[in-house]
């Protein structure tokens, strides 16, 4: 198996983020430090991340979390700030980290897990699943019908037009936009380009997972048939949560 799906497995990372903690030097094999992803492993070949040995891939698990403002979307963050990871006290030892983020000052439904096959599928581009953001703009009333008309449409942005979002306005100033692309801060942009800036945003749906009821700051682990919903939203279905 190759080294970086080895390390997706055992619950390090995603499969792209953990092509770059190979390439960073902070992974060895049979104590050796090794920089290429493609490199050939298996559970006999004593590999380490930072140090700390694994031992092939662990239960795969996955939680919802009601991320709050203020706490950022990392597994471990250099400044000590609290992150999603800290959210989740009774995760059996799992090595969590977020599918895919929200800014700090965002809130609202993100997922954690250690299946880094199901975090590529659930971000990468080409499986488009969707993402539901409740949306306060500035605005003095109604979002007129031209800006939803635009988001509806795609705007230009500097790193070029966006895909066509679902939109509706669920009360003046207040939107429920739908995006399945994932750029950087990409709904505040959006609606920054149609002339109404973000207030606060929280995301209510990640393809066919709904935050609910889940209070802020709290996590629950996913139950087997939402992890199955998840994963063919993603494109595939093997595997269990």
């Amino acid at each position: 198996m190759r080294l970086a799906k080895y390390l997706a497995h055992a619950g390090v990372a995603s499969r792209r983020a953990a092509e770059e903690i190979v390439r960073a030097g902070r992974v060895t094999v049979g104590g050796e430090v090794v920089t290429d992803p493609a490199r050939d492993v298996d559970d006999g070949s004593g590999v380490a991340v930072d140090g700390r040995p694994l031992h092939g891939p662990e239960p795969r698990v996955v939680y919802a979390l009601n991320k709050p403002r203020g706490v950022v979307s990392t597994a471990k963050d250099t400044h000590g700030r609290r992150t999603v990871v800290d959210l989740v006290p009774a995760k059996g030892g799992a090595r969590l980290y977020p599918v895919g983020r929200l800014d700090a000052d965002a809130t609202g439904l993100l997922l954690l897990t250690n299946d880094g096959d199901l975090a590529n599928r659930l971000t990468h581009p080409r499986h488009e699943v969707p993402r539901t953001y409740r949306v306060k703009v500035r605005s003095r009333g109604p979002v007129p019908e031209r800006a939803l008309r635009a988001l509806r449409e795609g705007v230009e942005l500097d790193d070029g037009p966006t895909a066509p979002a679902r939109v509706r306005q669920v009360e003046p100033g207040v939107l429920e936009l739908t995006i399945h692309e994932g750029r950087k801060h990409q709904v505040k942009r959006m609606c920054e380009a149609v002339g109404h800036p973000v207030v606060s945003l929280t995301r209510v749906r990640f393809g066919p997972l709904e935050l609910g009821d889940l209070r802020p700051g709290a996590a629950r682990r996913l139950r087997p048939a939402e992890v199955a919903a998840l994963r063919a939203a993603g494109g595939g279905a093997r595997g269990k949560g």
